[in-house]
Formats: C-alpha cells, structure tokens, sequence
C-alpha cells in the first residue's frame, strides 16, 4: 500500500493478535480464536456498530485458513452474483463468502444463499449493523452463529491513534503530536474506520509548527476546524448515515418537524434503507415520546410495516406523515427512563425474592409454604384496586416511574396519586 491508500486500509489488521478490541471473541481461548486456530469456523454473522472490525475478522478467518475469499456489499450485489459466486466456488474447497450489510438482502437473495450454505460450498461470513434477528430471514439464520462485537472504547480508540502514529510510515514522518483526543475520538462516533480517516485528514490539511523540527500538534480546536470544512455532507456510501441519523432523531426530539424533514430528505436522496429510518423512529416513538402520547408507537409501527409493503419513492411520503407527527408530538422520556433506573437497581441488588404473596402457586407444597398467601386480587375491590406490596421488601417505596411534565401524564400522575397516596410521592 502507498500514502495514497486511506489511512484506515493502510492499519488495517492482518492477524487477530493486531485487532483492537473484542477480546470476548479474539482474546486468548475465545470462542472465535478457537474456531480459526482449529480451522473449522462455521457460517456467521458478525453484528455490532460499524468500524468496530466485522470486515478486519471476515479478512484475517481468510488470510489464517489460506481459504478462498470472495467479498460482496449487498448494497450493489443481487442474486445474480451471488450465484457467480456459488459456481466459482462449487471448483474449490473450504471458501469463504463475506457479504457486508447483508441485513440489505431481500428474502429472495438471502435465500439464494441457503442451499449452498446447508451444503458447504461457502462458509457464509455476513456483516450488519442491524439485528439480525429481524433482518436475515430464519431459514439463513439458523445456519449461521451469531457473533455480537461490541463498541470501542475510549481506550481502544486512543491505542487505535498511538498505533497509527507510531507506524504507518507517512505518519511517522510527520511528528505528530496528540495534544488532544476528545474530538477525534466524539466526531468518528466509535468508527475505528472513521477515526483513523479523519486523524489522516487533519494531519493532511494541518500547519506544521515554525521551527526545527517541525510538529503537528492536534487539539480539538484543529480537528473540529477541519472536520467542518472538509468532511462531506452526505456519504452515500453509508459511513456519515448515523450522523445525519442522529440530527433527524435530535430534531424530531426537539419538537422541529421542519429539521426532522430536512434531514429525513438528506436521507432519502443519500439511498438511505427505508427500514433503517423507518425502525429508529419505532425506538424514538417509545422512548422520546412514550405514555405523553401512545399514539405514537402505534403509527410508527404502522409506518414500518407501510414502508415494507411500499418501498420507494412512494413511501417517502410515509415517512414524512411519521416523522411530522412524532416531531409534533409531546415528548416524554419516563418510560425510558424507568427501564434505566429499574435495571440499574436489579444490577446493584442482584436476585431479590419476589414476595410470597405474589408468587404463582401451582401445587399444594407450595401454597403450603405460603406462596400467594394474602394475595389480594385486584378485580374483588371497589375501583379494581387494592394497595398491597408489588416490590421485594428490600426495595419497597422505590419509585421507578416518574410521569411526565405533559398532559397525558399529569392524568396518569394524578391517577396513580389517587390509588398511592404519598407511597410513592406522586
């Protein structure tokens, strides 16, 4: 490779001992080391936020095996070459296809990917940032291990800039000198890719300090000053779409329908998945709107389904009914908010029992040791309610749900504070 390859191509891995991150699958007496030193990797699926080294394992299980590789996006792939694919690989043993964002492929091209899974003419490697559970169809799944990569940490990311300067051979000469890392590290969002991409970019258009020897010194400063002035507005390649992902969800929380339809648009011309927008607004629904307007959720759900059956250009429209409405709505985050401190707690608390009154008792030993005794059913009491203890003892009075300052949720407090009283100081 020559200075004129991307500086994230020119570090990236070749040996899994050189991948930073993901000790739980590459470490010493991983479950994925394992695999690749026997020589028996199976089908998978490689799940986590990009740059976080999907396309690095799919390139070292290869070079490691000594395996025939074949690579495809499924942005601009079909099943036509994907059965080109196949007939190659039907003359050779042991190969290897990566597909990268395959939860792209529709039901029809995953499907032309099955028979020659089940047989083991490929060893199917596929790349997503998204769920795989609802996005590879079952029968594909079912063959394939899934293995979840987890985000970089700022950690990681720093080692990923002390490892570029000390060796990649243009930066090497250039005497670079990390005063600050903060921006480099927020402005990449935990892309390894878009970190080392935009570390090149700065030392490129940076001025070298007077003097003998000369330096580049980076400061936050520096890097938002270039980052501004030359990182393109829209990738249609898809690595700038969780930014422009992120402005639509800020703006929609931000009650402005106008920006949220702005960036939906940036979106829509970039070829953005109609399925990736359509999911995050499901998400936004619940967490950033919840009980302040119900409704919500529900046409969002409807809108994903819509957009399924729909596709562009027609579903455009869909889109903007949603984005409009959930950027006009109340916002609420006490659901979210609850789930949080809820988890938090059982994290903290561990397995607290659950109070002999409210547990199920199925048999005669069990309603003998007291299990649902005095259990008090709700339905028998005046206004279908009847005050008892629904938390374990240990954590009784915790208030988890704190309702919103909006009008729906001034009712359901005013509610609650009716049935409670101060209990839980609604």
């Amino acid at each position: 490779m020559n200075a004129t390859t991307p500086l994230a191509e020119r570090m990236r891995p070749a040996a899994l001992d050189e991948l930073v991150g993901q000790e739980h699958l590459t470490g010493d007496n991983s479950i994925l080391r394992t695999a690749i030193n026997s020589g028996k990797i199976p089908s998978m699926i490689l799940w986590g936020p990009p740059g976080t080294g999907k396309t690095t394992i799919a390139n070292v299980i290869a070079n490691t095996l000594h395996a025939p590789f074949f690579t495809l996006s499924a942005i601009s792939a079909g099943v036509k070459e994907v059965r080109e694919v196949i007939q190659h690989a039907q003359k050779l043993t042991g190969a290897i296809l990566f597909i990268d964002e395959i939860h792209r492929f529709n039901k029809g091209q995953q499907d032309a990917l099955l028979s020659a899974v089940e047989k083991g003419i490929i060893r199917l490697i596929g790349a997503t940032t998204e769920n795989p559970s609802f996005e590879v169809n079952s029968a594909l799944l079912s063959r394939c291990q899934v293995y979840v990569l987890k985000p970089l940490t700022t950690d990681d990311m720093n080692h990923l800039l002390q490892q570029a300067i000390q060796k990649d051979d243009w930066l090497k000469q250039k005497n670079i000198q990390l005063q600050e890392t903060e921006a480099l590290i927020n402005l990449s969002g935990g892309d390894a890719r878009k970190l080392l991409n935009l570390l090149e970019l700065v030392v490129q258009n940076a001025t070298p300090t007077t003097g003998t020897p000369t330096a580049i010194i980076i400061t936050n400063d520096l890097v938002f000053d270039i980052a501004q002035q030359r990182i393109a507005l829209y990738d249609k390649s898809g690595e700038q779409h969780y930014d422009i992902i992120s402005a639509f969800i800020k703006s929609m929380r931000g009650s402005d329908p106008n920006g949220a339809i702005y960036w939906l648009a940036r979106m829509i011309e970039g070829g953005e998945d109609v399925k990736f927008i359509a999911r995050r607004m499901v998400i936004f629904a619940s967490e950033d709107i919840g009980n302040a307007n119900p409704t919500a959720l529900v046409l969002a759900n409807a809108t994903f389904d819509a957009v399924n059956k729909i596709g562009y250009p027609e579903s455009r429209i869909i889109l903007a009914q949603c984005a409009t409405y959930l950027a006009s709505s109340h916002k609420s985050n006490a659901s979210y908010m609850a789930i949080e401190e809820a988890l938090d707690k059982v994290r903290r608390e561990g397995d607290l029992p659950v109070p002999l009154h409210i547990r199920n008792a199925p048999t005669g030993l069990m309603k003998n040791l007291g299990y649902g005794k005095n259990y008090k059913y709700a339905h028998d009491y005046v206004g279908n309610f009847a005050e008892q203890e629904f938390l374990p003892s240990e954590i009784a009075g915790t208030v988890f749900y704190d309702p919103g300052k909006n009008p729906r949720e001034e009712e359901l407090r005013k509610f609650l504070r009716s049935l409670w009283k101060d209990k839980y100081g609604y």
